[in-house]
């Protein structure tokens, strides 16, 4: 009996096979298999948001997106987010801010105010984002 893997891959896993999908040709010599199909990403992105409005229960939402990278997956969050949200019995509020972030870390406090990387957040954000006390 093979040993259940939950949300992981194996490091040996070979992937899948690129004669499974389609790809732009100019990829074509550079690809050797596909770690994670397009397809699962969006699946789990699904759940994400699911899971996020099981936990929230339906409250107001304020998403930050870190820029740089992670806009497409806070574009398809929220996307799924607001049709859970369209299909429910109850109208959740939804506000999307950016920020940036560098690899090391700037934190300083100012009078109940927290300076993360140039945004002040209000002390009733903080308490759902931050859990560090100044």
């Amino acid at each position: 009996m093979m040993p259940e893997v939950r949300n992981g891959i194996m490091d040996d896993w070979p992937g899948y096979d690129l004669s499974l999908f389609t790809y732009p040709q100019h990829y074509y010599g550079d690809l050797e298999y596909v770690l994670i199909p397009h397809g699962i990403i969006v699946d789990r992105i699904e759940r994400l948001a699911k899971d996020i409005m099981k936990d929230i229960g339906y409250c107001d939402i304020m998403v930050l997106c870190v820029l740089k990278g992670g806009y497409k997956f806070c574009a398809d969050l929220v996307e799924h987010l607001k049709n859970i949200s369209r299909n429910s019995d109850r109208c959740v509020s939804m506000k999307v801010d950016f920020i940036r972030l560098k690899s090391y870390r700037i934190e300083q406090c100012y009078k109940s105010k927290k300076l993360i990387i140039g945004y002040f957040l209000a002390p009733s954000l903080m308490n759902d984002c931050v859990e560090k006390e100044c």
